[in-house]
């Protein structure tokens, strides 16, 4: 996943990478998908592991223009993972009672407890992108609010957390497609919103503001990932890729027992007499 791991003080420019890149699988979706199911099967004891041993948190960020595939990527790459361990927080515009407080307040408090994972579906990004966009902050305001989350950031990491922050990259063509498959299909309509159309019109002014973010907040300690994401299942495969690699090396281990195992095994039939 190097090559799409943005380096702390890496200039990124989004031309240079592809949406639509499906990396070295030669056998095409087909492949992906068998990739992708084995990756999933492999997420289950790990995620079981973190839950069990009960020290470490991870904080998984996705972040994406409209149809970019967070609720997609949520579905699939943690499809097989228990419940009890994954906690999913969604965005959206903050109320009245959000806005009363400092912008990291909301999400502060989503943070992932020790033990489990949580996603963030939008994240803290959002104001200092879409706000930025639309110039309801000023630049100074704006780079002020890197360093703040920047700095929110590596307290979260010193307090244990491992942090992921996916951007999923699509094409202006590729969300064309999606909305209008969105307003055509009788089950997804519901996700279609009018404003998205809006937003599609500022493409250029979200891929500067995406810029903006991927280099002033891509650190050592809590990197960016730039997702080719215009194939569903190539966008999968790299978010669970990168989560299955960070979970094992945590070298994470089952806790000791506070009891002699060998004793409790030993005098089992005396401890638990049939009934």
């Amino acid at each position: 996943m190097k090559e799409y791991r943005v380096k702390s003080g890496q200039e990124v420019k989004l031309k240079d990478y592809d949406p639509a890149d499906t990396g070295a699988f030669k056998g095409g979706k087909t492949e992906g998908l068998q990739a992708i199911t084995e990756l999933t099967h492999e997420l289950l004891p790990l995620q079981e592991l973190l839950y069990a041993e009960h020290l470490h948190k991870v904080l998984i960020v996705l972040q994406g223009m409209d149809t970019a595939g967070k609720d997609g990527t949520i579905a699939r790459v943690f499809e097989g993972v228990n419940p009890q361990g994954v906690i999913v927080a969604a965005y959206k515009i903050p109320t009245p009672f959000e806005m009363d407080h400092d912008y990291l307040w909301r999400v502060h408090q989503d943070v992932p407890p020790k033990g489990l994972m949580t996603i963030f579906n939008r994240s803290h990004y959002e104001d200092v992108l879409a706000v930025s966009v639309h110039q309801l902050i000023t630049a100074d305001e704006c780079k002020a609010r890197y360093k703040q989350i920047n700095d929110f950031e590596r307290m979260l990491v010193e307090e244990g957390t491992t942090i992921l922050k996916f951007f999923l990259h699509i094409t202006p063509a590729e969300q064309k497609k999606r909305l209008l498959a969105r307003l055509i299909d009788k089950t997804k309509q519901w996700k279609y919103n009018p404003q998205d159309l809006k937003e599609r019109l500022l493409w250029m002014q979200y891929m500067q503001a995406y810029e903006d973010v991927l280099n002033n907040t891509s650190t050592d300690y809590a990197p960016w990932i730039i997702v080719p994401s215009d194939q569903k299942w190539y966008r999968d495969w790299v978010v669970a890729t990168t989560l299955v690699e960070t979970l094992n090396g945590l070298n994470m281990k089952y806790p000791v027992p506070p009891f002699d195992v060998e004793a409790t095994i030993r005098d089992f039939d005396t401890l638990a007499p049939d009934l």
